[in-house]
Formats: C-alpha cells, sequence, structure tokens
C-alpha cells in the first residue's frame, strides 16, 4: 500500500513515537523509510546579526566583532550538523532494529516547506510526524509545523497525537461520501489487517443546519417573495426530506462501507451519529478512545482546490488519538453504490420491467451511472427519458415505447421581450432565477412555444 514513508525527526518524544509507528507500517508493507530534519542555518545568521548590537562593549570593537562573527559561523555550520547527524543517527538505529530499509535526508531551510518539498520530490505517499515538537508546551494542541504540513500536503498524512505505547483500541473511520473518505477506509482496512484491529465505519449527519438556515431566510423574507417562494410549504416539505432524507444518505455510506470492506475480506462495525461532525467524531474518540482516527483530507462539499477541509482541522487539533488524513481517493463502483443509494419510484421499476432480460443489466446499471452522475437519489420517469437517449441501444428504448431523435437538442421556449420586462419585478438573484426555470418548466410541459407577458402573469398569479 505504501512504498516510501516520509518521517521529520526533531528528537521530540512525539516524533520518536513517529519513527516507532513508521517502522511497524513499513515492515507491514514493504516500504522504505526516509528520515528527514531540517535545519535553518540562515536563520540563525541572520538572528545573530540582529543581536550584535546588544553585545557587551567591548565585543563591539571591529576586531573583536569580526572573531566572534568566524566563531559564530562556524558554530552554527558545525553545530547545526552534529545536531542533524545525531537526529539521524537514531533513526538509522531504530530501522537497522526494525529491519526496515532506509535513507536519510538533511535540508536546510523553513522546515515545513522542505518537508513537503521533500516528500514530493521522493515521490513518498505517507508522511509520519509529530503532532508537537521539541517547542512543545503544557496545554499544546499541535503544533505550527504540522498544522502547516497538513494544509499543503497531498500526500496521506500519519499525525501522532500522544506518546503512549499502542493501546487496545481500534481503527475509526469518518466517512461522508467523499473519494478521500472512501480512500481513507481503504487505508483503514489494510491497517486494521496488518496491526489486527476492529475497525469501525462512522458518519455524522446534521440535520439541525437546515433548520436554522431556514428560520433565518424566514426573518428577511417579504410577505410578497414569501409567497412567490412558497415559503411555508417548500419548509414542510424540506423539513420531510431533511428528517429522512439525510440519515438515508449517510446510513447508505456505511453500507457501502460493510460492502466494501467486505470485498477485502474484513468486517466491519458501522455507526450512524447525528449532529455537528467534528463535535460528534470527537465525542466517539472520548468515549471509545480508538487507537487510530482516519479522515479525508477534504470532504463530500469541499471544492478540489482546498488545503483541508474544517472538520478535519477542527478534529486533528482535539482528538486524543492518532489522526491519519487521508489524500488518496478511491470512488465505489455504481454496482456497489447504485442500489443502496438510488432509490426507484415504482412507475420506474414498472418501465424497466418492458426492457428486453439480455439487456435489462446493462440498461439499469447505465441509468444508474447516469442518476448517481446528476446528484438522484431516486429515479423516476423523467431520469429515465434523460439518460435514454445517450446510455440505452436503440433496441432497449423501442421496448420502453420511447422514440428519441439521435440529433435532436432540446430548446427552451422563447421569451418576448414583454415576458422578460414582467419578469423583472421578482427580485433579483436566486429568486428571479428560480422563477426562470419554473416558467420554462411549465411552459414545456403546456407545448407552449413562447412565453408572454400574459404566461407570466397567469403563473404568477396561480402562485406557481
Amino acid at each position: 500500500m505504501y512504498k516510501t514513508i516520509l518521517v521529520p525527526l526533531d528528537n521530540s518524544e512525539y516524533s520518536n513515537m513517529g519513527i516507532d509507528v513508521a517502522a511497524r507500517i513499513a515492515a507491514g508493507f514493504g516500504a522504505k523509510l526516509v528520515g528527514n530534519h531540517v535545519y535553518a542555518a540562515r536563520l540563525h545568521d541572520m538572528r545573530f546579526r540582529q543581536m550584535e548590537s546588544g553585545l557587551p562593549e567591548k565585543y563591539l570593537e571591529e576586531k573583536e566583532l569580526g572573531k566572534q562573527r568566524e566563531v559564530h559561523d562556524d558554530l552554527i555550520t558545525r553545530g547545526l550538523q552534529i545536531i542533524t547527524d545525531s537526529y539521524l543517527d537514531a533513526f538509522e538505529k531504530k530501522c537497522l532494529e526494525a529491519k526496515v530499509p532506509y535513507e536519510k535526508s538533511s535540508r536546510e531551510g523553513k522546515n515545513f516547506k522542505e518537508i513537503v518539498k521533500d516528500a514530493e520530490e521522493r515521490g513518498a505517499d505517507l508522511l509520519v510526524m509529530g503532532a508537537l515538537g521539541v517547542g512543545a508546551i503544557p496545554g499544546s494542541a499541535i503544533g505550527s509545523v504540522c498544522e502547516r504540513v497538513a494544509r499543503r500536503a497531498r500526500k496521506d498524512l500519519f499525525v501522532v497525537k500522544n506518546t503512549a505505547p499502542m493501546n487496545g483500541g481500534g481503527i475509526a473511520v469518518a466517512v461522508d461520501g467523499s473519494p478521500q473518505s472512501f480512500g481513507g477506509l481503504l487505508t483503514g482496512i489494510r491497517l486494521a489487517r496488518l496491526f489486527s484491529k476492529k475497525l469501525t465505519a462512522i458518519s455524522v449527519f446534521d440535520p439541525f443546519f437546515h433548520y436554522v438556515a431556514f428560520n433565518n431566510i424566514a426573518k428577511v423574507l417579504s410577505e410578497e417573495s414569501s409567497k412567490i417562494f412558497k415559503f411555508k410549504e417548500q419548509e414542510k416539505l424540506h423539513e420531510e426530506i431533511i428528517d429522512g432524507g439525510l440519515a438515508k444518505i449517510y446510513q447508505g455510506h456505511l453500507d457501502v462501507s460493510r460492502i466494501i470492506a467486505k470485498k477485502e475480506g474484513v468486517e466491519i462495525e458501522t455507526k450512524l451519529l447525528s449532529g455537528k461532525a467534528f463535535e460528534k467524531i470527537l465525542q466517539f474518540v472520548g468515549e471509545e478512545k480508538p487507537w487510530l482516527l482516519v479522515m479525508g483530507r477534504i470532504g463530500a462539499h469541499s471544492d478540489p482546490d482546498m488545503d483541508i477541509g474544517s472538520n478535519t482541522e477542527n478534529v486533528l487539533r482535539s482528538a486524543g488519538s492518532h489522526v491519519l488524513i487521508s489524500s488518496r481517493e478511491f470512488v465505489p463502483s455504481v454496482e456497489e453504490t447504485g442500489e443502496v443509494n438510488i432509490a426507484w419510484t415504482k412507475e420506474a421499476e414498472q418501465r424497466m420491467e418492458k426492457i428486453p432480460p439480455f439487456a435489462k443489466g446493462m440498461a439499469r446499471m447505465g441509468i444508474l451511472r447516469f442518476a448517481r452522475e446528476k446528484g438522484h437519489s431516486v429515479i423516476s420517469s423523467d431520469v429515465i427519458d434523460q439518460a435514454i437517449g445517450s446510455i440505452l441501444p436503440a433496441k432497449a428504448r423501442q421496448a420502453m415505447g420511447i422514440t428519441v431523435q439521435e440529433d435532436s437538442v432540446e430548446i427552451g421556449p422563447r421569451w418576448t421581450q414583454e415576458a422578460l420586462e414582467e419578469l423583472e419585478k421578482t427580485p433579483e438573484g436566486f429568486q428571479r432565477d428560480h422563477v426562470k426555470l419554473r416558467l420554462e418548466k411549465h411552459a414545456r410541459s403546456q407545448k407552449l412555444s413562447a412565453i408572454t407577458r400574459e404566461t407570466v402573469a397567469a403563473f404568477m398569479k396561480d402562485g406557481k
């Protein structure tokens, strides 16, 4: 699973524990360890120059000052090299004891930058580093170097959060449906097998945020806007969806996790939690005390360019267990996720019965893929219609009684200038866009070739 593991060294208790953990992982997967120490010669040199004015008067004579500069330069050069060699020699001794291949790396510069750069240049696929270093004080949660590496590294990062020997705790993986969380699940499965530890997948959904959001919107919407938006009806429908829908989605992630683990030959426990994600994960860690918690670097709702997700960042700061931040991505196949996360309406299932047996499996998988790509959790007749042209062969379409013109492009109904002027009476932004989309859908359902002022007026009057 891992081929090259980079271990930043500073001779702190956390760093030394990191060597032990990394050596066990390397021995289990046949990986090579790279011990990395970064020293800051230029920083020390600059500091000395800045402090020269504070030297006793006898050292400020030019001849004496020149002598002190030579002595200091020599001490910096030789002293930092001696310290670096000492750290790397201790690392070498542990690697020899563990019988794992290793390399030693010393670099000059800014520590967090050089650690990330070294990992990139060597193609390391895992970093193991202490949450705290030699500058730790009581009450410290996470060191600045670790935090900055966590933000910049695009490799798996194992953060050593305590210095206690490996306990009997298991491995927990937080799953939210993102590729990084499923990548973390695969990592958790293999580490659980390596260390003979129990594996638990946890998933947290937060229904309360949506209620807060709707109440907040209600405070600013005017009476007229509420009618256009059909706020009361939308709120009731939204609550019904949130009450059952979110729980089903996140339970689906756990069901998929169980399927993936079973394929890997591992049985896992699952736990669905409700509340603020990072808070519930930390509560789980506090109660269950796992040896390791695995989380994706970013979550299901993050932008790919984001450095680290807020939940992962909050957990990394406060968790008492070791934390592995997964940058590895894995997208389960439709066969693994489709029937778990996506439901079919009764009418859609009846239409599928018309497909010849030889084509039914292919058609079902094709429609499931289409639905997942478009973000649908329920396949209805109109979703099938959208999927038909691009994924089903002509014979299957004919069997279902659907005619699709190969080169046709759906063009929305034309808007008259008067209709656009009427539309501009609605508030600009989301509300106007929402009304426009609903009007176009209404016009298509009525087979209207154009949307006129009268169409808009009638639509708004009916409160559609």
